[in-house]
């Protein structure tokens, strides 16, 4: 079962995700993407390991995401990738022909995933054009990438102001 969060800035898209992940009933591994660059992401980041529960598993990993989800899936266990956009935005700082390897590694494996993988995303690409070529850049990547994952999805969601609608397939309800 794959499934895909999008929703904006605070949207409670992540919150969302876990609740998915908790009530799966399977063991859970979560899939960190972000680094911390700064003495800000890095209060976040500790927000976030404070707010999860204890007996989660923990998966560091800013790049080889496609790698991590390889190495870690299993039929009872339940991934959460929280979240595509930081992963994508730590590959954008490489080179485009490493972009597009990471990119090109992750959809190749989503047909193939076992368990349940829950993709945590931010949807960049309902407010104004960037004005910087990187800011473009990265709206664009997201949203192609956005495209790409809701395709594979069995199940995608959107979130606003902390409310799921599920857009494809069947929803579960907690």
């Amino acid at each position: 079962m794959l499934e895909l969060v999008l929703g904006g800035a605070r949207s409670g898209k992540s919150g969302h995700a876990e609740q998915l992940a908790d009530g799966s009933g399977m063991d859970v591994v979560y899939i960190a993407t972000s680094e911390a660059w700064d003495d800000e992401m890095s209060r976040r980041i500790e927000l976030h390991r404070q707010a999860r529960p204890a007996h989660w598993g923990l998966v560091e990993s800013p790049l080889a995401l496609a790698e991590a989800i390889r190495t870690h899936m299993a039929p009872q266990r339940c991934l959460l990738v929280d979240c595509l956009t930081l992963w994508l935005t730590n590959a954008l700082m490489c080179s485009q022909e490493q972009w597009q390897q990471e990119k090109r590694a992750l959809l190749d494996l989503l047909p193939a995933v076992e368990g349940r993988v829950v993709l945590v995303s931010n949807e960049v690409g309902q407010g104004v054009v960037p004005m910087g070529e990187l800011s473009r850049r990265f709206v664009d990547e997201a949203g192609w990438l956005h495209q790409a994952v809701a395709t594979e999805a069995d199940r995608v969601w959107w979130v606003v102001a902390g409310l799921p609608q599920c857009l494809k397939g069947t929803p579960e309800w907690i």
